[in-house]
């Protein structure tokens, strides 16, 4: 019988991790201080999109891999939130096409009529969209049924678990539990809304508006957002709520006469890159997957897959430092 696999946090890496070593027959322990619907993960706008993370050489193949896993649940786990939707990047300039677009779906330029004022250039690429409310619960439940465990605790000190294999999910955690000052965190705040008119997704990063994005979900509409490094405060601001309703609303005039449903703040963990290997440790191995910035849904099951090939190296006695 194969080892058991201590997994290191409950967001959408973490669990996708989980789930990918149960299928290769590995006993998993996920532990978290914090389990859905309390994670940054839940508070998502989870469009697939590769928003600051690094190198780009990785995230696309990362990218790649877990684009096709989201458009085979469309089909394969309905009730898993995932659906397919139009997002349209918008420039005041002409763009050239995004370095990640050998990894996504359907592109094609936009049409004149279909720019906002303000905007000379976009493209429209089809891709899917998570809702995190369905999505994360989804998660849960596969690695439950596949015969994952649930722990819901804090590990302060990876001491606690020594001789043992672990895979180390737990995002911005991982600052204080590994000691990696490189991590920081990313604010983002975002507006729930009901706008039943809004159905295609938007997303200004360069332009005037920068950062704008609205995302259509199967319920309500993620109005966003900021992008604060550095700052580690959760609670929403006011001020900066109403000018995201602004900016949104100038974008996209189908947000006329919406219905605000809640705030959200969540904390992306910001790194120079994405930290995907493997560590000789006591006796045992941890495999760090931690540091995906703003595209953690967008990564989840290709660093999934490779950190389970990183666990069956380590498994194998071959573990590198």
């Amino acid at each position: 019988m194969k080892r058991e696999v201590t997994v290191i946090g409950a967001g959408v890496i973490g669990l996708s991790t989980g789930i990918r070593l149960l299928e290769r027959g590995y006993p998993v322990r996920l532990v978290a201080r914090e389990l859905p619907p309390e994670t940054t993960s839940n508070r998502a706008a989870a469009i697939w999109y590769p928003y600051r993370a690094y190198p780009e050489e990785r995230v696309l193949g990362w990218g790649r891999e877990t684009f096709a896993e989201l458009v085979r649940l469309m089909d394969d786990a309905p009730e898993s939130g995932v659906f397919e939707i139009e997002l349209l990047e918008l420039f005041d300039r002409p763009a050239e096409d995004p370095w990640w677009r050998p990894a996504a779906g359907d592109f094609r330029r936009a049409r004149p009529e279909e720019l906002p004022p303000g905007y000379r250039d976009a493209y429209v690429v089809t891709v899917p969209v998570i809702d995190t409310s369905r999505y994360m619960a989804y998660l849960v439940d596969r690695l439950r049924t596949a015969g994952g465990r649930i722990e819901q605790r804090e590990v302060r000190s990876l001491d606690d678990l020594a001789g043992q294999l672990i895979v180390n999910c737990a995002g911005l955690g991982a600052r204080t539990l590994v000691g990696d000052q490189s991590l920081f965190p990313i604010r983002g705040q975002v507006v729930r809304v009901k706008a039943p008119r809004v159905l295609r997704a938007c997303i200004d990063e360069e332009g005037p508006r920068r950062l704008a994005y609205i995302i259509p979900r199967q319920d309500d509409v993620i109005l966003g957002g900021t992008a604060e490094e550095g700052e580690w405060d959760l609670t929403p601001d006011p001020a900066t709520a109403a000018s995201i309703i602004d900016t949104c609303r100038a974008i996209d005039p189908d947000l006329a006469g919406l219905e605000i449903l809640d705030h959200a703040v969540g904390l992306r963990p910001g790194r120079p890159a994405v930290r995907l290997e493997s560590e000789s440790r006591d006796g045992g191995a941890i495999i760090h997957n931690y540091g995906h910035g703003g595209a953690g849904f967008t990564l989840s099951w290709g660093c999934a897959a490779e950190a389970a090939d990183l666990v069956d190296r380590a498994a194998r006695g071959t573990a590198s430092t």
